[in-house]
Order: C-alpha cells, then structure tokens, then sequence
C-alpha cells in the first residue's frame, strides 16, 4: 500500500449498521462513510436514520436508509438483500441495534425475556446468517457484533441485559471459527459506560419524571469506575469498529474488543 493509513480506509466497500438513527450505530455509519465506504443505515426510526444519512450526504458520503425491525428474521433477511442489491456487495455488517432493560433477574416477565432476547441476541444471529450467505460467496467480509462490558461486570439489575449481551460474545466466537473458512471475519465491541440515547433512562425517576440530577449521578459513578477518569462518546465505539471493519484488523476474528476506560477489565 503507498500509505500505510490506507489500511484504515474504505473505498469501493460497502457497510450496513443496524440501530443507525443515534448513538454508536450513528457514530459507526459517520465514521464509515467517513473512511470511504457506501453505507446502508437500518433502524426502526427510519426518520432518525435519515437524518444521520442526509448529514453524510451533506459531507460527500453515500447513504441509504432502511426501516427494519430487527426482531423479525423476515425483514432482517431482507434488509440484507437490499443493502446487498443497492451497492452490489456487502463488505461489513454492523450489528449494533440493542435496548437496555433494568431490573432484578427475579422480577422479570417472560414477556420482556422474549422481546430483550428478540432485539439484543435473536437480531444479532439473524444478521449473522443473511450477511454470511452473501460474504460467503465473496470469500470477503467483516461482522462487528455490540456486546457490553457488563459481560465482565455482572451488576444488579442488569441481568437480563447481560443474559442477552452474553450471548452476542459467544455466538461471535463461535461463528469466527465457523466463518473464518470462508473468508469472514467476525468480532464484538463490548462497550463501557457511554453516553447516547441509552443512558438518557438514567433521567427519569422512578415515577417517569425527568431529573437531570439523576443522570449526573450516573455518570459520576462510571466515571469513578475508571481509571481514566472518564465516560465514553458514541465515536470512541465508532473508532473500534472502524479498525474491526478495516482490513488493519485483516489478522483479528473471535475476539470481543473493549473501549471501556478500564471500567470491567476481562480475566
């Protein structure tokens, strides 16, 4: 290569995130398009992730949006075949799409088990399946799953979050040694504490007020979990899975990456 940061750069490659319309998807679509790839952003917030693409339109990328429940492996299936179709391959998938669920593991329904486990994990699996069936036939592809830190950290009532979060680590690994063949390759993020639409909740007292206070507090308690002293932003995810969807990474599968400020660190 004449440059050795072109590495890190996309041109001619194609990417679809997942959960696209804020937070790490958002910072993940921004910074690939960024790096020269042609994006596809996929949310249930189809306005949402219109405004992301129509800023990087704005900034000279290409971007299309798809409104997808990620939930149902019908429209997963589909979404993949039409990011495929719009650009003719698919070289990175993001699986960044998620929703947080609070509380004690002995307090939760079978209702919210179904619907954490269909968004967090199921989404995950069935992205996995539709992407492979295309990169397998390139002999070419990246996936970037989200995990989370808590998978190192078990708290208090975040149980069924871990539960799901766990899963995505294992089903990574697991596929990287099942992938790797084929020339795909497969890794998680496993995110520490970061501020985006999820740690909005933290605002919200338990009678649904809002009370800014509340999110301060929050915030002070992960940045005392730190060495570092800090929280993360959406980018500092953005920026792993930059290098994740890079051919930098050429040499990286099977592994769950983490940009967490040193606030679980894995044994």
């Amino acid at each position: 290569m004449s440059d050795w940061l072109d590495a890190f750069r996309l041109p001619g490659r194609t990417a679809l995130v997942t959960g696209a319309a804020s937070g790490i998807g958002a910072a993940s679509a921004e910074l690939l398009a960024a790096a020269g790839a042609r994006v596809t952003l996929a949310d249930l917030d189809a306005a949402g992730a219109e405004a992301v693409a129509r800023g990087i339109r704005e900034r000279g990328g290409v971007a299309r949006v798809s409104r997808c429940d990620v939930s149902k492996k019908d429209e997963v299936d589909a979404l993949v075949r039409d990011a495929h179709a719009a650009f003719g391959r698919l070289d990175v998938l993001c699986n960044v799409a998620g929703v947080p669920s609070d509380g004690p593991l002995a307090a939760v329904s079978e209702h919210e088990f179904d619907r954490i486990l269909g968004i967090n994990l199921k989404s995950v699996l069935f992205g996995c399946q539709a992407a492979l069936r295309v990169m397998a036939e390139q002999r070419a592809g990246s996936i970037v799953n989200v995990s989370s830190a808590v998978i190192d950290a078990p708290t208090p009532g975040y149980g069924l979050y871990a539960i799901s979060k766990a899963g995505v680590a294992s089903l990574t690994q697991t596929l990287a040694l099942e992938a790797g063949p084929l020339g795909v390759r497969v890794n998680a993020i496993a995110p520490g504490a970061t501020v985006t639409a999820f740690t909005q909740r933290h605002l919200r007292g338990p009678d649904g007020s809002t009370d800014p206070a509340r999110l301060d507090a929050f915030l002070d308690a992960m940045r005392a979990r730190s060495p570092l002293g800090r929280v993360g932003e959406a980018v500092d995810q953005a920026w792993l899975v930059l290098y994740l969807a890079s051919e930098a990474s050429r040499f990286c599968t099977g592994q769950i990456w983490r940009a967490n400020g040193g606030q679980a660190l894995a044994r």
